[in-house]
């Protein structure tokens, strides 16, 4: 058994406060498709959240079960969005209404296969446009020191402001 060993962990917050701000990036592939997903398997989600975090350290939705999954998914507040690439599952993202009118990326991002394309640019444009077209107010989301070396970067340029950071420890 591998000893246990603790890092520490950076988490930002960033939002946008108006439309405008998005620094858009588009993919003209017409292979490239997001469409939401409307009765999502739990079994699907579970394999996108699954594959998608699988090198970020995603665990907190590991022990849910499919009825967990259901009445998240069930929620009025949620809706989820998946990118494929002639059919292929590239990535997804999910989006969550705030009680304050605030939208947030809640989950985002691609297949370890579809890294390194620009895809996550679109991904992320997609998913910000979405938000605004849902009502938002404001625009959420965060990272963290976890996550892939480009999604700070690809916040930023999106049009992200950070509002707020915190530092934390895991165990590995």
């Amino acid at each position: 058994m591998n000893p246990v060993s603790t890092i520490e962990v950076t988490r930002t917050y960033l939002e946008m406060r108006e439309p405008a701000e998005l620094q858009p990036a588009r993919c003209d592939d017409p292979r490239i498709r997001v469409e939401q997903m409307h009765d999502c398997s739990p079994s699907f989600f579970r394999y996108l959240y699954v594959e998608v975090g699988r090198n970020y350290h995603w665990i907190d939705r590991l022990p849910w079960t499919d009825e967990e999954i259901v009445a998240h998914i069930n929620q009025p507040e949620i809706s989820l969005w998946l990118m494929t690439e002639d059919g292929a599952n590239a990535g997804y993202f999910e989006l969550r209404r705030c009680e304050d009118g605030s939208v947030e990326v809640a989950y985002f991002g691609l297949l370890p296969q579809f890294i390194g394309r620009g895809l996550g640019k679109h991904l992320l444009t997609c998913a910000v446009e979405q938000a605004w077209a849902d009502g938002a107010n404001r625009v959420w989301l965060h990272t963290c020191t976890l996550d892939d070396k480009a999604a700070l970067p690809n916040y930023l340029k999106r049009g992200f402001q950070p509002y707020k950071s915190e530092n934390y420890s895991i165990e590995l």
